[in-house]
């Protein structure tokens, strides 16, 4: 198929790419690379799809909307993806302006393009921080999420809302995937396990935001990426729910899927895993919560297993291993 996959770059978008140009599928690659993080990494990871000869990039922002608009026009995609997106919780505290250009407005010009496109479906990443406030676990689709405390998840939520709104006026068949805690090689340097392996491995103390106590519902990218690709095939139709717990709209071709293992980790164990895969003891900085962060997510990944059969299962000690072997084979320790 012919794939539009916004974010090639970045973390998650390079490994889907690449899992769709391995399994022969054409990808134009849309991405900014933005200097939120290292760009080096960025362009390292680009020059890896760029073996692949059915993929091709294109460099620009998302809020740059005469080339997103070409760029979807030109690939005339079966299918899109939409991954870019202002990353990180904490980011948003001092520069909130990037998350209102390039998750609500970039959404705004991708679902633009979408219109015109007529794909046979959309896919937008969005994230467990949507579920904010939310006290009720596990996070199930059809949960209330009226109560972001991040500018992050706020816009996420807004792109949601855009999408049901296009995919309603439009028909186009769209899939929101809930995102919760990926991790695993080539991942950014913003993210706790880089920061945890990175520190450790210059004898420096780790930061250990919350007190250690705080549990994540991590998700092994390739675990993901697999979902991700077995969803492309689970297309919404209106009135066709897949089971009673369906977040599928009553009034459009979308819904909303949790992407998790549904076993959150202690941040502690978390620790002791990394700790493990170095060898190596961590001096830990404790802190307090910081502004943005939620103590705990964890997922009901049920509709997930019935839509695609699948759910993410690798463990913990696994994925550390995997992003230490990577973390120590890939040179990367300087990027900072």
């Amino acid at each position: 198929m012919r794939i539009f996959v916004t974010g090639t770059a970045g973390f998650i978008g390079f490994h889907l790419a690449r899992r769709l140009l391995q399994d022969g599928h054409a990808v134009t690659g849309f991405d900014g690379l933005t200097p939120y993080y290292d760009v080096g990494l960025k362009q390292r990871r680009h020059a890896i799809l760029e073996a692949f000869s059915r993929f091709a990039p294109i460099i620009g922002q998302l809020e740059n909307q005469p080339l997103l608009a070409a760029a979807v026009a030109d690939c005339a995609p079966e299918i899109i993806v939409h991954l870019a997106a202002q990353a990180g919780v904490r980011y948003g505290i001092e520069h909130p302006q990037s998350y209102i250009g390039a998750n609500i407005v970039g959404t705004f010009n991708l679902l633009e393009a979408a219109k015109a496109a007529k794909p046979k479906h959309l896919l937008l990443a969005s994230t467990s921080s949507a579920y904010g406030g939310n006290e009720k676990m596990p996070f199930e689709e059809g949960d209330r999420t009226h109560f972001p405390v991040s500018l992050y998840a706020a816009t996420k939520k807004a792109g949601e809302a855009l999408s049901h709104a296009y995919a309603h006026l439009w028909r186009i068949p769209t899939t929101c995937v809930r995102f919760f805690t990926v991790y695993g090689p080539w991942g950014r340097p913003d993210m706790a396990l880089f920061k945890f392996v990175d520190a450790i491995e210059r004898g420096e103390a780790i930061e250990v935001y919350g007190q250690g106590a705080m549990r994540r519902d991590f998700t092994y990218v390739d675990d993901l990426v697999e979902a991700v690709v077995r969803l492309i095939g689970v297309v919404p139709e209106v009135g066709k729910p897949a089971s009673g717990n369906d977040s599928l709209s009553p009034v459009a071709p979308w819904r909303t899927v949790n992407i998790a293992a549904g076993a959150p980790v202690d941040l502690s164990a978390f620790i002791a895993s990394v700790e493990r895969a170095l060898g190596k003891p961590a001096r830990k900085t404790m802190l307090p919560m910081q502004q943005g962060d939620v103590m705990e997510t964890w997922a009901d990944a049920s509709l997930l297993r019935t839509l695609t059969g699948y759910v993410p299962a690798t463990g913990i000690d696994e994925g550390v291993r995997a992003f230490v072997d990577w973390y120590r084979s890939a040179g990367v320790s300087p990027l900072r």
